[in-house]
C-alpha cells in the first residue's frame, strides 16, 4: 500500500507492507492514510480489541501521535460530555459503541482534536453522525453499518479515513523493526492480561470488581502508550495519560494535571458557562479547560468575557483557590496504573492528591516495601502484577 507521506511530508515515499503475504490486518476503505496515520489506526485497534475482549464491553480509544488521549468501555455520557457533544445524559438513548467513543473523547478533548478514533465493534448511524460533527481525521473499525462508509467518506472534502479491521487476524510471533541501518527483531508480548495479574500487596485488602476492571483497562492502555507512561481511570474511562516520559514521577504528574482538570471540568461554574451564540464546541472546550487549569493571563480573560453571555465583572467563571480545593475533595474512585515499577514513593504522595484509591504496578523496586508502605498510609489497595509493559 502506499501510503500519502512518511512521517514528515518531505519524506514523500512511504509504504504500508504485510509482513506475510495476503494476510491483512486492517484494510483501506476510503482515503489515503499517512504513517502516523497507519501507526495510529494499528495502535488504536489492538488497544480497543484487547479491551473489549477482556472486560466483555465495547471499547474506544481516541489516538495521537501514537499514543491514547483517551480510552473508554462503553457507559454513561454526563452532562459534561453530553452537552458539549450534543448527546443525551444516558447511555440507553445512544449506542455503547458511541457511548464509548464520546467517554474516550472527553478524557482530554483538547489533545483529541483531530485524534484518530478507534472502537471496538461496527460503526452504526449514531456514531458516524457523531463523527461528521467533530475535527477527527480518520477511524478504524471491525466493520461498518449500510451506509455510514459514503457519509463518513464525504468528511473533511473527501480525506476523511475509513479502515477495517479484521477481528481474526493473528500476527506473526516476531516484530522487527529497521533504525539507522540496523534491524531489531524481538518476540512479540504475547501475555493475555488477566485478573490474575492484580495480586494485592502491601496492605493485602482484596479490589473490589469495579477497581479490577479500572486496573485492567489501565494496564490494556499502557501496553499501548509510548513508554513511561501512567494512567488514570475512573467508572471505566481514562481520566489522565502520561505519556512518553523519561521521569515517572512526571509521567504521574503530567497525568495527574489532567485527572484534575477532567474532574473540575465538571464542577457548575465551569459546567455552566455561558457562552454566547456561534461559540464553537472547541473553542468552548479550550476555556473550560483553560479555566481548570487556572491562572488566566489579563488578556485570556478578555478573550473570555467576549465569548461568554452574561460575564461577571472580573474573573468570570474562574475558581477560587477555596472552591478548587473544595470540589477537588470529592474526586475519589480512582485506579492507577503504571507500565513500569514505581522507584519511589513520591509516585503515591502525588496520585493520592487525585483521588486515586487502588494502583496497579509490577513491583520488584528496591524501594517497594516503601511504597506499599506509602499505600498503607493513604488506604490505596495496592497490586503488584510482576508485569513490565513497555511500548517505544
Amino acid at each position: 500500500m502506499r501510503l500519502r507521506y512518511g512521517l514528515n511530508p518531505q519524506q514523500a515515499t512511504a509504504d504500508a507492507t504485510p509482513v506475510t503475504p495476503g494476510t491483512h490486518p486492517v484494510r483501506v476503505i476510503h482515503g489515503q492514510p499517512s504513517f502516523i496515520n497507519m501507526l495510529d489506526a494499528l495502535a488504536g485497534w489492538q488497544l480497543v480489541h484487547e479491551a473489549a475482549t477482556l472486560l466483555g464491553r465495547p471499547a474506544a480509544a481516541s489516538f495521537k501521535h501514537t499514543s491514547p488521549a483517551g480510552a473508554a468501555l462503553s457507559g454513561p455520557v454526563d452532562e459534561v460530555t453530553a452537552t458539549l457533544f450534543g448527546g443525551t445524559g444516558s447511555v440507553d438513548s445512544m449506542s455503547a459503541v458511541t457511548s464509548a467513543y464520546l467517554r474516550a473523547r472527553d478524557a482530554d478533548p483538547k489533545s483529541s482534536y483531530g485524534d484518530f478514533a478507534a472502537v471496538s465493534h461496527p460503526v452504526d448511524a449514531g456514531l458516524a453522525r457523531l463523527l461528521t460533527g467533530i475535527v477527527c481525521d480518520g477511524i478504524v473499525a471491525p466493520g461498518y453499518a449500510p451506509g455510514t462508509t459514503a457519509q463518513l467518506s464525504q468528511k473533511k472534502g473527501g480525506r476523511f479515513l475509513v479502515i477495517e479491521a479484521d477481528p481474526s487476524f493473528t500476527p506473526p510471533p516476531r516484530e522487527t523493526r529497521e533504525v539507522f541501518g540496523i534491524r531489531l527483531t524481538q518476540d512479540r508480548d504475547q501475555v493475555r492480561l488477566s485478573r490474575d495479574h492484580l495480586k494485592p500487596a502491601g496492605t493485602g485488602q482484596p479490589l473490589p470488581q469495579a477497581a479490577v476492571d479500572d486496573l485492567l483497562l489501565g494496564l490494556t492502555v499502557l501496553r499501548h502508550t509510548q513508554s513511561n507512561s501512567v494512567c488514570y481511570v475512573r467508572d471505566g474511562m481514562t481520566v489522565g495519560i502520561g505519556a512518553g516520559q523519561q521521569s515517572r514521577i512526571d509521567c504521574t504528574r503530567l497525568a495527574g494535571a489532567k485527572t484534575d482538570t477532567w474532574w473540575l471540568r465538571r464542577h457548575p461554574v465551569l459546567r455552566d458557562l455561558p457562552f454566547a451564540p456561534g461559540i464553537r464546541r472547541q473553542e468552548k472546550i479550550g476555556w473550560q479547560v483553560r479555566l481548570a487549569e487556572g491562572s488566566l493571563a489579563p488578556r485570556e480573560r478578555d478573550r473570555l468575557a467576549q465569548a461568554l453571555t452574561a460575564p461577571a465583572a472580573d474573573h468570570a467563571g474562574e475558581l477560587s483557590p477555596a472552591q478548587r480545593a473544595q470540589w477537588m475533595r470529592r474526586l475519589t474512585g480512582v485506579a492507577f496504573t503504571s507500565d513500569g515499577y514505581l522507584p519511589f514513593r513520591d509516585n503515591i504522595d502525588e496520585a493520592h492528591r487525585h483521588g486515586v484509591t487502588c494502583i496497579a504496578e509490577p513491583g520488584g523496586s528496591i524501594r517497594s516495601d516503601e511504597v506499599a508502605s506509602a499505600c498503607r498510609e493513604y488506604g490505596i489497595r495496592l497490586a503488584q502484577t510482576g508485569l513490565r509493559l513497555f511500548q517505544h
